[in-house]
């Protein structure tokens, strides 16, 4: 059963870009925006951005499992890209330009090893060069 809307139409944020690496920050990514969209009436993309070839499976059915129970109607997005002409951090950017995103919200660190970094190279990247709001959740 879903339980009536508790928003009004906004439009700050009518569309959402949830960058996902299958990384727990990203999964709480992916709860806050869930929460910015209830409020606000957006519409949530997910995305998997990934290097050609790169034999790892995208992360969408451990984010399917996760926002199973929110009722939620999330698109997803698989964009592979070839790594000796760009990487992440660029096509996640010009996904927002294309895309006409409202905002992003991304985990501060993905799935590097270096638990001495706060921040990631890619939620970095993002935050200085996307032309809309980037949420960073940690």
């Amino acid at each position: 059963m879903s339980e009536a809307p508790t928003y009004e139409i906004s439009f700050y944020f009518r569309k959402i870009l949830v960058p996902v690496d299958g990384s727990e920050n990203s999964l709480k990514a992916l709860e806050f925006a869930i929460d910015l969209a209830r409020h606000y009436g957006s519409k949530i993309i997910v995305v998997y951005a990934k290097p050609r070839g790169d034999l790892r499976g995208d992360p969408f059915e451990r984010v399917k499992l996760r926002v199973a129970k929110e009722g939620m109607d999330i698109q997803y997005k698989l964009i592979e890209y070839d790594p000796s002409s760009s990487n992440t951090p660029s096509v996640l950017v010009r996904e927002v330009i294309e895309g006409g995103y409202d905002a992003v919200v991304v985990g501060a660190r993905g799935l590097s090893l270096s638990t001495e970094i706060p921040i990631g190279s890619t939620a970095l990247s993002l935050v200085i060069n996307s032309p809309v709001s980037v949420f960073i959740v940690r």
